[in-house]
């Protein structure tokens, strides 16, 4: 029997309640939008609902505006990986401001790759 194709859909982007990185609860929605006020401790980011790709492997990508990383330097894109576990997996992408907030703001685009397909890319504004 053929493989059927994934299929991936953005639930939702915006601003977040605070998400607990161990935890496997997704943080809840509290705002729609691509314009967020930057503050200490905001979550943002997006929600994509992934269906029929158990053990495909999702890579993503968060590109910021320049700020220092703890070298001193300016800070490289986050990426990272994994695996999707289940037949109809939800995934969440995105960050929280921390201090100092002011070289925080600006544009946060955030990329998504399916075996290395592009399924979802997302620009966030914090001003």
């Amino acid at each position: 029997m053929a493989k059927k194709k994934p299929d991936v859909s953005m639930h939702s982007h915006g601003l977040y309640d605070g998400w607990d990185r161990e935890s496997k609860d997704l943080p809840n929605l509290v705002k729609i939008t691509t314009e967020i006020e930057t503050a200490l401790d905001v979550e943002f980011g997006y929600i994509l609902r992934i269906r029929n790709a158990r053990n495909s492997k999702i890579t993503f990508r968060i590109e910021h505006p320049p700020f220092k990383g703890p070298g001193g330097g300016i800070a490289p894109p986050f990426v990272g990986e994994l695996y999707v576990k289940t037949n109809d997996f939800r995934f969440f992408l995105g960050d929280t401001i921390w201090a100092p907030v002011e070289d925080k703001r600006g544009e946060w685009r955030l990329i998504t790759w399916l075996d290395g397909e592009k399924v979802a890319d997302k620009t966030l504004t914090m001003v």
